[in-house]
């Protein structure tokens, strides 16, 4: 190889990436830790980011309808300055208004329920006790160890004791938990509070950024890796935002079909259990079963045949989602065939968490397109070449 001065800059690079991999390898938990206080002090900027990406799709739809379909009208110019505010301010009054309805029917129900559920397990444990000292009636062994628990009768003096003892020996214990959970509530309230900031500033000023990003990426990179990382950034937007929305409109249909369901076949809870249902249903292929655990557990304390219906009607209603409407709302946005979907749910789910259930399956998507489109590059080069060489 002709050590020119192309050849010497790339041999440069070289041994400098290496040096540079080798030091992350030998120090690297003390990279972690690095990584770790940078993403942190970062951390309500990337949030405010992810609202902002969240609030921008449903504040693009009041733009589009209430807006630019008005553009060439007389007042055109003028409804054109108001658009962003309006929309944004639309957006939030619907985020609040779905808020404010999802406490004001939670809250109370959850509180009728915890207390129907208080006055029901006085007549459900003895009564499940009775039906296992049925179930076992053959080992006497069991049965003693069943009676001997003694669920309509309270030692009060013990109780009394145990508290006793908790709070003579535990306080020091509590006023640091305490102290450590206030600190970690203000902490959390603060950096929302500067998120939600910075996504408002970023929505209003969206195309001002996205210019800024825009010439700071072609100055610093060549045009065609200018036009890959622009391709890559379109196409994760487009993804990410028909994910959400899908997600957003399958979890609502969802719920409003348990919520229908269960007031037609008399169900309890059958507000409670819809919304419940619906929140759950955003985290992709568990969700929705974490809610039938929810609801099946509520319905079990009032009437356990009703529960069981209730799982019965639930396999059926998760049928038609997962055949008929998940596939046309949510399926066709990501465009991923299912095994991908459950590898980037598991390995999202086991890497970050619920968040990293959502946040990957649109990634993988974008990955899948690339490779896709590589694959079709690459088989298209190879077939032109050998029509060539033909």
């Amino acid at each position: 190889m002709e050590l020119n001065k192309h050849n010497m800059k790339k041999i440069l690079a070289l041994i400098t990436f290496t040096v540079v991999l080798c030091a992350l390898l030998i120090n690297f938990s003390a990279f972690l830790k690095w990584l770790g206080f940078i993403f942190g002090v970062f951390y309500p900027f990337i949030l405010g980011g992810a609202i902002a990406f969240c609030l921008n799709i449903p504040m693009r739809f009041f733009e589009r309808k209430l807006f630019l379909e008005r553009k060439n009208q007389q007042n055109g110019q003028k409804l054109q300055k108001a658009a962003r505010p309006v929309s944004l301010v639309l957006t939030l009054l619907c985020l609040v208004g779905v808020l404010a309805l999802v406490v004001g029917v939670v809250v109370p129900q959850l509180v009728t329920t915890f207390a129907s559920i208080a006055e029901a397990m006085k007549t459900f444990l003895p009564e499940a006790q009775l039906w296992l000292e049925n179930v076992f009636s053959g080992r006497k062994e069991i049965v003693d160890l069943i009676g001997s628990i003694r669920l309509d009768t309270l030692d009060l003096e013990k109780w009394l004791g145990m508290i006793k003892d908790f709070a003579v020996s535990g306080a020091g214990s509590v006023l640091s938990y305490t102290l450590n959970t206030t600190v970690t509530v203000v902490n959390s309230a603060v950096n929302f509070f500067i998120a939600f900031v910075f996504s408002i500033y970023v929505l209003t000023q969206k195309e001002k950024l996205s210019r800024s990003f825009t010439k700071l990426a072609k100055a610093m990179f060549k045009k065609t890796m200018f036009e890959k990382i622009l391709h890559v950034c379109s196409l994760s937007h487009t993804t990410f935002s028909k994910f959400i929305t899908g997600q957003c409109v399958e979890a609502l249909i969802l719920g409003t079909m348990f919520f229908v369901s269960m007031s037609i076949f008399r169900f309890p809870y059958a507000l409670l259990v819809g919304i419940v249902i619906s929140v759950t249903a955003l985290i992709p292929i568990v969700g929705a079963f974490i809610g039938c655990l929810i609801g099946g557990f509520l319905i079990l304390i009032v009437n356990p045949m009703q529960a069981l219906a209730f799982i019965v009607l639930f396999l059926i209603l998760q049928q038609i989602e997962g055949n008929l409407i998940y596939p046309h709302v949510v399926g066709n946005s990501v465009g991923l065939p299912s095994i991908w979907v459950l590898l980037a749910s598991m390995v999202g789910g086991s890497l970050m968490g619920i968040a990293g259930m959502i946040i990957f399956i649109p990634l993988v998507s974008v990955f899948y397109s690339l490779l896709r489109e590589w694959v079709n590059h690459r088989l298209a080069e190879e077939k032109s070449g050998h029509s060539q060489n033909t």
